[in-house]
């Protein structure tokens, strides 16, 4: 057996150690060209664009979204549905997404398709239409994808810890934006939008699967060395501050059967060493759902207790970062009467890390993040995100084996002292959706991990309009 779990252990080494390289090459216009060369039939090549509901006002927030709509429904190469059945005469997907800090459209192909696949992105981003009557239409669809997003609570629950964690600064804002603005926004705001950040030094051109990078250069400098790079005096976009608040927002609406809670305290940006740790501590507390097997013997100490006195019907911890703050908490949701109870058995756990985490379970999350580390290698399109994604965030793709090596030097006491940081009396942000009326609001965790509850921003009431 020991023998079974030595070859296991080096399989896993060898694995690391055996990821392509990722080459990238920056144009003379900033556009820099990454990618991880594979022997496979297919790729995905897209384009990561440091653009999102961060970088615009309360005037314009929702153009981004908007955007990412309007760029699948024709170029000035390509008018209407001639982009899309261009894509699809190629066996291609194509996608997209807007999130707070980045925007990204990719298209995963075969392989020997990638130049065009390029050369379609490249249309995409530099020659979108926005032809007055494809706006008008497209609104009206963004409108009604207001109305059913607030269907899904978990993401209205989290859009609300947004808007009271970061209030009155940019990541307060929902990267759909709000229904008046989908109402007003014209052709001239998005116009100006793509001329302002769609910018080659804020993109990143990426690829993974079976191409060379020699090819993608060559595809990149043919298609995007016309995409503009340069800037007005004084109208380079930069991030605005967003200082965290603690503080709490309720959404009441007693005719929902459960109440959807999200907690956080601010965590790191990106590039915080910080973040393995909090992490591995998220790791440690787990996830629940009523759906899992195994019931009060899982290894997780907070799930064993939600199962044990029926807590809640799901639990979830998070770590979503930003360039420069983040926020680090769970999201739970649970029969009304039993908030106060998740909530201090939640916290409980929070005060356990703290002062007591333990080798063998730290040695249990450290394992489970390098799975889930080695799960990224899993297709094209994960990898080719992961490249992206990087690029932006860190200015590099940070390597697996080096990932592996910042877990790996993750202990007990790191995991207690990193916790201690970020948890410690510090007052948290709260969202609560749904029927809540026996719930008290927690301001901070004192020593002993009780609740202190003092001056917590109540703002009961608000109806999910105000957001979208």
């Amino acid at each position: 057996a020991w023998g079974g779990q030595r070859r296991l252990s080096l399989s896993y080494a060898q694995t690391l150690q055996n990821i392509p390289e990722t080459q990238v090459t920056t144009l003379e216009n900033g556009l820099r060209v990454a990618s991880e060369e594979s022997n496979q039939p297919t790729c995905t090549v897209g384009v990561w664009i440091e653009a999102g509901s961060r970088y615009e006002d309360t005037k314009t927030n929702g153009a981004g979204f908007f955007m990412e709509h309007l760029a699948f429904k024709g170029t000035k190469k390509r008018p209407g549905s001639a982009f899309e059945k261009e894509v699809e005469s190629l066996g291609a997907h194509l996608n997209g997404y807007t999130s707070r800090e980045q925007t990204a459209f990719y298209i995963k192909a075969f392989s020997k398709d990638m130049p065009k696949a390029v050369e379609l992105l490249s249309d995409l981003v530099q020659n979108c239409e926005l032809e007055n009557s494809q706006i008008e239409k497209e609104r009206g669809v963004i409108l009604q994808e207001l109305k059913e997003m607030d269907s899904n609570l978990t993401d209205v629950t989290f859009d609300y810890l947004h808007a009271t964690a970061y209030q009155g600064t940019a990541l307060a804002h929902t990267v759909e934006g709000t229904t008046e603005n989908i109402k007003k926004l014209t052709r001239a705001d998005l116009a100006s939008y793509v001329d302002t950040h769609f910018k080659a030094p804020r993109m990143v051109l990426a690829a993974a699967g079976g191409i060379s990078h020699r090819e993608l250069v060559d595809a990149a400098k043919q298609h995007f060395t016309g995409t503009s790079f340069a800037y007005k005096e004084g109208s380079v976009p930069s991030l605005p501050r967003c200082r965290f608040t603690g503080s709490e927002i309720r959404a009441r609406d007693d005719a929902l059967p459960l109440a959807h809670i999200a907690l956080a305290v601010e965590g790191p940006g990106w590039a915080d060493p910080d973040n393995v740790v909090l992490n591995v501590a998220n790791a440690i507390i787990g996830r629940y759902d009523r759906t899992f097997g195994g019931g009060k013997n899982q290894s997780s100490r907070l799930a064993a207790l939600a199962v044990e006195h029926n807590l809640c019907h799901s639990f979830e911890p998070f770590n979503t970062s930003y360039s420069d703050t983040g926020l680090f908490g769970f999201h739970f949701v649970c029969d009304p009467l039993s908030i106060d109870d998740m909530m201090f058995c939640a916290q409980g756990e929070w005060m356990r890390l703290c002062t007591s985490a333990t080798d063998s379970e730290v040695t249990r999350a450290k394992n489970y993040l390098r799975n889930a580390m080695v799960a990224q290698l899993d297709g094209t399109t994960r990898v080719c995100e992961n490249i992206g994604n990087h690029l932006l965030h860190y200015g590099r793709r940070i390597p697996l084996e080096e990932w592996d090596a910042r877990i790996s030097a993750v202990d007990a006491r790191m995991v207690r002292d990193v916790c201690s940081k970020y948890i410690y009396d510090k007052c948290p942000a709260v969202a609560a959706v749904g029927e809540q009326s026996s719930y008290v609001c927690p301001d901070s965790l004192n020593h002993s991990g009780s609740l202190l509850v003092s001056s917590c921003l109540c703002m009961g009431g608000v109806p999910r309009h105000i957001c979208h």
